[in-house]
């Protein structure tokens, strides 16, 4: 990996983007609960699409532990309203086209696709407490059982 200095435990800087539902994501208007935030590469690929079904169908249970989770990723907010739509996701997808999350959270890296370097969108998740802390990361995820590690950890803050 890099040598980037965690992060874990400092609280999460203010910030702000573009959501899906014609909303704006406003990271201080969680407080108080639990934000989970799962950055992917694209919408409507495989992986991105087998996680995003993970994430819905435990939805519920994320609620109980008094979760909230977002998508991300740089797909437009027309690329994730479809998305969104055709996954029947009860959870809305922040559009971050600039990368300013992806920049805020580290997760842009260069990544080897059919033999070319690409830069692109690492999938991570990150756990920020109630109090605005970022209390857990998972960096280099893959996607197989990775939903329900993250819904074991949330469950622990509730």
């Amino acid at each position: 990996m890099d040598d980037t200095p965690s992060a874990l435990n400092l609280t999460v800087p203010e910030f702000s983007a573009a959501m899906t539902g014609e909303k704006t994501f406003t990271l201080s208007d969680y407080k108080g609960k639990t934000v989970v935030l799962y950055f992917y590469p694209k919408d409507n690929t495989p992986g991105c699409t087998t996680e995003g079904m993970q994430f819905r169908d435990l939805h519920p249970q994320f609620q109980e532990a008094n979760a909230e989770v977002f998508g991300i990723s740089r797909d437009s907010i027309r690329s994730h309203e479809g998305f969104k739509a055709k996954l029947a996701m009860p959870f809305d997808l922040i559009s971050d086209p600039d990368e300013t999350v992806c920049n805020l959270f580290n997760v842009m890296a260069i990544k080897s696709m059919y033999g070319k370097k690409v830069r692109g969108v690492e999938r991570s998740t990150f756990v920020i407490d109630a109090s605005g802390k970022l209390v857990k990361e998972w960096r280099g995820v893959k996607v197989p059982g990775h939903v329900d590690e993250v819904l074991e950890f949330v469950k622990t803050l509730a």
